[in-house]
């Protein structure tokens, strides 16, 4: 009997450790989806190869994390790679090495295509030194505009000059699929029902103005976002820079190459339903006086729409400022001045502010919507342009800035 009882105390003693290793175990596999987020602005750095991490509560740069730490070895080994970064040196003045970037949903990686490098690759943010852990070397000599699915599962970027678009595995690099574009393939934007993707694509750069007919496809792509599928296209008569979509993306608002201002086109027919102009400064008529003098063909280039769907913030490029435009009176709220070269806009994760990276003042403008006013100037890296809020957790930010 005693033995019996103390077998049965052993066994209720058993059966308590089980039960809390397994709470314990329910809570470990719970914590890293449970920890605290912090939303952060990414602004990729196009001269010095960085990627500034901004606080979007604060508004403070806590620091930057180096993405291209093989620049070099990769300009030795490949001479097309060396042609093509020397090239582009050259035309626009100085390094342009980074294009775009996306963060994966648990905020872990960060991934940048990398312009003239070719490629993509992806940073281990979980880790001090940010190891490269995948790098996809595209086909063509240049990566360029990507966007991440909604679910987080695949990442698409264009191959400019393959005038193909690719998508990728974001946690391991490996290629998906792809899908044809127009000439030079350029902007990607995920539906937000992660259904569909547009791809926007900008003709030739390098033919001159006066010889626009020759530019090649300059078209809108629909695809299908499972089966990357061709779904329509859409031809306009010139490239189609930023675009921003309406909620139930009946519509799209888009720069287009040469542009000041913004056309509104029908997503159901891909007719242009109205046009929006926007003043040339004295700074714009005296700078760039000639079409072929615009960088990379475009006048305005950077648009974010309001989180409630009623105002664009557009980076007035080449004339050195920033309006905001009310769609619904369409009407001008504001115009600021005096930014160095405004090269794209995006929306905080709340709609409140537009976030416009600054190429020419290394900085980055927060414009609140409601107000059309400036409320901080934040210092970043050399030639900021493509940026994107996301969500960090806090012990990755504690783990690369020790703040």
């Amino acid at each position: 009997m005693e033995y019996r009882a103390r077998m049965s105390r052993a066994g209720g003693l058993l059966a308590i450790l089980l039960l809390l290793a397994t709470f314990i175990g329910q809570s470990a596999w719970a914590g890293p989806e449970s920890k605290p987020m912090r939303e952060i602005l990414i602004v990729g750095n196009g001269a010095d190869g960085s990627v500034s991490f901004i606080d979007a509560k604060n508004f403070t740069n806590l620091g930057e994390v180096n993405v291209t730490p093989d620049l070099w070895w990769r300009l030795t080994l490949n001479p097309f790679t060396a042609g093509g970064y020397s090239f582009t040196y050259w035309r626009e003045g100085g390094q342009r090495i980074i294009d775009d970037l996306v963060i994966t949903l648990d905020g872990r990686l960060l991934i940048a295509s990398r312009g003239w490098l070719g490629d993509v690759a992806a940073f281990d943010l979980s880790q001090a030194h940010t190891p490269m852990v995948w790098r996809h070397k595209l086909p063509g000599l240049r990566a360029d505009h990507m966007d991440i699915s909604p679910d987080g599962s695949r990442i698409v970027v264009s191959d400019t000059l393959n005038d193909r678009a690719f998508v990728l595995d974001p946690y391991t690099g490996d290629r998906i699929g792809e899908f044809p574009t127009g000439t030079y393939a350029h902007g990607n934007d995920y539906s937000r029902d992660g259904k569909r993707i547009y791809n926007a694509s900008i003709g030739s750069i390098l033919v001159p103005y006066f010889l626009n007919a020759y530019k090649g496809k300059r078209q809108l792509t629909i695809v299908d976002a499972e089966t990357l599928q061709v779904i329509k296209t859409y031809q306009f008569d010139r490239g189609i820079r930023p675009a921003a979509f309406n909620e139930d993306e009946t519509l799209m608002y888009a720069q287009f190459s040469y542009e000041r201002g913004f056309r509104t086109v029908d997503l159901t027919t891909g007719e242009v339903i109205d046009r929006y102009e926007l003043p040339a400064s004295d700074y714009g008529l005296r700078e760039y006086s000639h079409p072929d003098s615009y960088p990379n063909n475009s006048a305005h280039h950077g648009m974010a729409l309001s989180g409630n769907g009623k105002k664009l913030c557009l980076a007035g490029t080449i004339d050195n400022y920033i309006a905001i435009v009310d769609l619904k009176k369409r009407s001008t709220d504001a115009i600021i001045h005096d930014v160095g070269k405004p090269y794209w806009a995006e929306t905080s994760l709340d709609g409140r502010y537009c976030y416009v990276s600054n190429s020419d003042g290394n900085d980055v403008s927060v414009v609140e919507f409601a107000t059309a006013q400036e409320v901080a100037r934040i210092p970043v890296g050399a030639f900021p342009q493509r940026s994107r809020p996301v969500r960090v957790p806090e012990h990755i930010l504690t783990t690369l800035f020790g703040y």
